[in-house]
């Protein structure tokens, strides 16, 4: 089973989104145990307080570190059962690969969410936790990434998915996008399915995937396509492809 937790000043926050969806039926399962931890509940302050003005001056606050020992301490004092995150705009980027690995972790997976102007340095000093990062920008605090990685390992757990083939298929489970699905009317507001998906011709329904899925990717992420392995017909795939866009644009302009 893989093991989940979530540190957080917000437990609101996060509460009703695990209890819903895939994340909530993992569960069901018992594939995947979450549990959503209040920071303040640790705090020694008879108020609850978690958070205090930074040394040195400046805007905002900053979350004390003691609660955040005595939650991760609650959860198991020894170190080594750990593996610890930080969302954070400073860390490694999360990805696809790195969504996989968390999936298949042994040790218990302890997300720390940050808020306001970030966590007393001592905290990543002790605890070593891995930064990571969604993207290049700031959120208000570390629940919503944190949601999001969890969302995105949890789906990769063997048997969580009702058809396994299903995360396989996904972007970025490979290096391509991924290819245009439908389902039915037949006919939405004069847009036909392509009538190959209707043909009931499985090997052809491969092709048109793959052929669609090197197209999105080709047009939408062509960077990603120097670490596919391509074979000789995906490339004579992406060479239709270019020729096709080259008309395209060459019409276009000449209309203009």
């Amino acid at each position: 089973m893989l093991r989940v937790d979530l540190l957080t000043l917000f437990p609101e926050m996060v509460e009703n989104v695990v209890s819903h969806s895939i994340v909530k039926r993992a569960q069901e399962k018992g594939l995947v145990s979450i549990g959503v931890h209040n920071i303040r509940e640790f705090s020694d302050d008879r108020h609850r307080v978690a958070d205090d003005t930074p040394y040195g001056g400046g805007a905002g606050m900053v979350m004390k570190a003691e609660p955040i020992f005595g939650a991760v301490d609650a959860l198991d004092h020894e170190r080594s059962r750990l593996r610890i995150i930080v969302p954070s705009p400073q860390g490694r980027l999360f990805t696809q690969r790195l969504a996989k690995e968390l999936s298949q972790e042994s040790r218990r997976l302890v997300w720390i969410c940050g808020h306001y102007e970030g966590i007393d340095e001592r905290v990543l000093i002790r605890l070593e936790p891995e930064e990571i990062s969604l993207g290049d920008y700031v959120l208000t605090g570390g629940e919503l990434p944190a949601l999001v990685m969890i969302d995105a390992t949890i789906r990769l757990v063997f048997g969580v998915l009702g058809d396994a083939t299903s995360a396989e298929q996904d972007s970025f489970s490979g290096s391509l996008l991924d290819f245009p699905h439908y389902t039915k009317p037949r006919t939405v507001r004069g847009y036909q399915v392509p009538e190959v998906l209707l043909s009931g011709n499985h090997e052809a329904i491969r092709r048109w995937r793959r052929q669609e899925a090197l197209r999105n990717t080709h047009v939408k992420r062509p960077d990603l396509l120097q670490r596919e392995s391509l074979t000789q017909e995906d490339q004579q795939v992406l060479s239709d492809i270019s020729e096709e866009r080259e008309r395209v644009t060459s019409v276009s302009e000449g209309g203009g």
